[in-house]
């Protein structure tokens, strides 16, 4: 299936060093090798492969996210010239481009915004919970935490003219964080959704407390209590992206993310470089385990279309191992995030290294929502 999301790392370093981060201090240090900054000339040639697969494929709109590293360094007007560069080039094959990014925030000042209110940039916010809870890692070199930089950008951002911008909220999960208070704390700047994340982690790497061969599931219970929370609401807080998937999955709607069920994958990344690859998460595995070996300025995106790790994240069940072929939710789970299976002797034909948790978070949500389809039903 051709692609219709397109990853760009237009920076490739970060103003804040976070410990966890699996660009920077995972299994892939491809990083330090990459020029800082997407140059025109990359920029350009980017541009025209978009437009070359969209107009290939009949497509009538594709999303291009801003990403890094920290896609603010490149600073406002270079971000605004790449999009209004890649629009052009689509626009002349009658292809629409939504335009997005995902920063940390510490930059985004007004004349940023103004920017990006002009050309409709929307704008995805990572930020762990309340003070204490954020600059536990989310912290600059000189370990000073990030929370209050990025809580002034966010008054900018979450009130006023700019809230139309504002795609939400993106919490990774620290176990060592009440769910419930980093849950309330991130209401408070009222995002219009929040994604939690799974640290990233695999078989070979666990996550923090994520013990191989263990039944215990501290990151299911962890989101339980703001499930459980979220559902009883008498009137819906914020979308929660996790939630929200599961709860279509089990009605029989297609998956919208790669963390659960078996949508094919129709995403790629494009480094500073012009170097095409794969999800970057995939960094989190080994080294050059996101490489193709394709860059735009040789290749056409079909080209990756035809490499076996694409394939592999298009062709649903069949690409999943034997014991989540058994598994009554298989198709719900859909093995979960591709990167999270992977383990030395196998590569990625595993279950997820969440494997309990997901089990168990799919579970209670399924029970709840069956409870719920009874009630309605019962009125009718």
């Amino acid at each position: 299936m051709a692609f219709q999301q397109f990853i760009l790392k237009v920076h490739s370093r970060c103003d804040l060093a976070c410990p966890s981060c699996y660009v920077y201090t995972m299994a892939d240090q491809g990083w330090r090798s990459q020029p800082r900054k997407m140059t025109p000339a990359v920029i350009d040639k980017v541009a025209a492969r978009i437009a070359e697969h969209a107009r290939t494929h009949s497509i009538v709109e594709v999303d291009v996210v801003l990403h890094g590293g920290e896609p603010l360094l490149v600073g406002a007007d270079g971000l605004a010239a790449i999009v209004r560069r890649i629009r052009s080039a689509c626009a002349a094959v009658g292809t629409r481009v939504r335009a997005s990014m995902q920063t940390n925030a510490v930059r985004l000042d007004e004349a940023a915004l103004v920017q990006f209110n002009e050309l409709d940039i929307r704008i995805g916010v990572s930020l762990d919970g309340w003070r204490e809870a954020n600059d536990r890692t989310r912290v600059f070199a000189n370990g000073r935490g990030s929370y209050d930089a990025v809580a002034t950008s966010l008054a900018r951002l979450a009130t006023g003219p700019f809230h139309h911008l504002f795609a939400g909220l993106l919490c990774t999960i620290d176990l060592r964080n009440d769910p419930l208070k980093t849950y309330r704390s991130l209401l408070e700047f009222d995002p219009p959704g929040i994604d939690f994340l799974l640290p990233h982690g695999n078989w070979v790497s666990p996550p923090p407390s994520r013990e191989p061969d263990s039944s215990r599931t501290p990151y299911a219970d962890w989101l339980v209590e703001i499930f459980d929370h979220w559902r009883n609401a008498p009137t819906l807080e914020t979308e929660i992206r996790i939630f929200r998937e599961i709860t279509r999955l089990l009605s029989g709607a297609p998956s919208r993310c790669e963390s659960v069920g078996l949508s094919p994958s129709r995403m790629l990344v494009i480094e500073t470089d012009g170097s095409i690859e794969q999800s970057d998460i995939l960094k989190s595995s080994w080294e050059g385990a996101a490489h193709t070996g394709l860059n735009v300025f040789r290749d056409p995106f079909d080209r990756a279309l035809e490499l076996p790790g694409i394939v592999a994240r298009q062709i649903g069940m069949a690409a999943l191992s034997e014991t989540c072929l058994r598994c009554d939710i298989s198709r719900v789970c859909g093995g979960g995030l591709y990167a999270h299976r992977y383990a030395t002797a196998t590569g990625f034909r595993n279950p997820s290294i969440y494997c309990p948790d997901l089990y168990k978070l799919i579970t209670h949500i399924s029970h709840r929502h069956d409870r719920d389809t009874a009630r309605l039903k019962g009125r009718v």
